[in-house]
């Protein structure tokens, strides 16, 4: 996209200055600044983004078609379901019952909680399932008197890789299905084969790590069996409603893609239904109460920075950026669909385990697309698809910042008194993050090649 390009489309470049750099540069001096964390990310966002506009790189009416509303409605819609579902007290009653389950016996209870946490990621998101699991597992861990950091740590891990399964379990697959079309069962049934193997094998890789360490007397132990897990579900209606609603929309996110219905909208009118049937019968008054509360829950922070992200990254994808990298990796695969496929698997998992893999695919997503013609049409490119979804959502794991959820545990873990350090996390992220992306590697060959 030239000056003349950008004056014809009505607007027009600072100074004249090329698309193409100042694009550029605008992505690089956001990333770096987003990469230092001096800054809140969703401030750096929109002051990016309204760079993008203000200098002419793309006109306003562009950035508004940049923004994926669907994928901002999906978000929103859930968190206002999982916004009114907690305040019933399911979460807190199957940690607690879970716990007790195992005898409070803190490998078992360590084991039983990732668990939780990768099944509940599958099917709400990983960032939401840590905030509800999270306070559980220190309130417990004070409880038994044992170190905190097993369980943290586990958290982390056990968030990205149970978010890989589905389209919404880890914001990169949102962007990636919202963007390709892929589908809720096209997600479940190409990575959630993967997904459950490593599960597994993250069990006992916990068990091997920690098993002979996290010791607990007996009176902590019984101390944990005398929680009484029935006492948390504070609003038996609630939960009833709130579960059948849940339950309701994923299977609407099944069914809606036969009648091409984004599962943006039924995530907002199942937020909506939710909304109605918890309130049904209140005065007006009491119902606007209720949402005003349920709104608040949501991460408005969260949606303001994927929306600044999506411009940001609209302006290199105007001025060619994307498709000179795109051409570059096709170049260097050869053009090769497996090739190509692993190539990006890995280097997604090492840049996510650099910076936050939200940008990271936000940006690889038009990239990808751009690859499409030179690869052979759509069958061929969707394996880099997968290989896209993996690296992002694997490679998560492999440092402090990979991921939304990682940065939401350490926060947590902070203010509870148990700062995460970023070398100590890495010691055991990295090595297991390489471990996962080696077997998604084998995984894809098997399957796709």
């Amino acid at each position: 996209m030239t000056p003349e390009a950008a004056a014809a489309a009505g607007h027009s470049v600072i100074f004249g200055i090329d698309p193409l750099w100042l694009s550029t540069i605008l992505l690089i001096v956001s990333y770096t600044v987003l990469l230092s964390e001096k800054f809140d990310r969703t401030v750096v966002a929109l002051i990016g983004a309204g760079l993008v506009i203000i200098t002419g790189v793309i006109s306003q009416e562009q950035a508004i078609e940049a923004i994926d509303f669907n994928t901002i409605a999906l978000l929103t819609g859930m968190m206002i379901i999982v916004a009114i579902t907690r305040t019933s007290g399911v979460f807190e009653f199957v940690a607690i019952w879970s716990a007790k389950k195992v005898n409070a016996n803190p490998v078992g209870i360590l084991i039983v909680l990732s668990v939780v946490t990768a099944v509940f990621s599958a099917f709400l998101d990983n960032l939401t399932t840590v905030l509800l699991v999270v306070p559980i597992a220190l309130l417990i861990v004070e409880k038994l008197e044992v170190s905190p950091y097993p369980f943290l740590f586990s958290q982390i891990l056990a968030s990205n890789i149970g978010g890989t399964a589905t389209l919404i379990g880890d914001p990169p697959n949102i962007l990636i299905g919202s963007a390709t079309g892929l589908t809720f069962m096209q997600f479940l049934t190409n990575l959630g084969p993967l997904v459950v193997v490593l599960i597994v094998i993250m069990v006992v890789v916990f068990k091997l790590l920690w098993g002979k360490g996290l010791m607990a007397s007996e009176a902590a132990r019984q101390g944990i069996m005398r929680f009484r897990e029935a006492e948390t579900i504070t609003d038996k209606r609630l939960l009833v409603i709130s579960l059948t609603v849940l339950a309701l929309v994923i299977a609407g996110f099944i069914v809606g893609e036969q009648y091409h219905i984004q599962p943006g909208t039924t995530a907002m009118f199942g937020a909506a239904v939710l909304v109605l049937a918890t309130t049904f019968g209140a005065s007006s008054h009491e119902q606007g109460e209720h949402l005003h509360h349920a709104l608040i829950e949501v991460e408005w922070a969260a949606l303001l920075f994927f929306i600044g992200l999506f411009i940001i990254v609209a302006g290199v994808e105007h001025a060619g950026l994307l498709n000179i990298l795109g051409d570059q990796l096709i170049e260097f695969t050869g053009g090769d669909p497996a090739r190509t496929a692993y190539a990006t698997l890995w280097l997604s998992a090492v840049v996510s385990a650099a910076v936050d893999n939200i940008p990271f695919v936000a940006t690889m997503i038009p990239l990808v697309e751009s690859m499409e013609t030179a690869l052979g049409g759509p069958a061929q490119l969707e394996p880099v698809w997968w290989a896209l979804a993996l690296g992002a959502c694997l490679g998560g794991n492999g440092s402090l910042v990979g991921a939304a959820a990682n940065v939401m545990v350490s926060g947590l873990a902070g203010r509870a008194g148990h700062p995460i350090s970023f070398a100590k996390f890495m010691r055991i992220g990295l090595p297991l993050m390489l471990g996962t992306v080696a077997i998604a590697n084998v995984y894809m060959w098997l399957r796709y090649f």
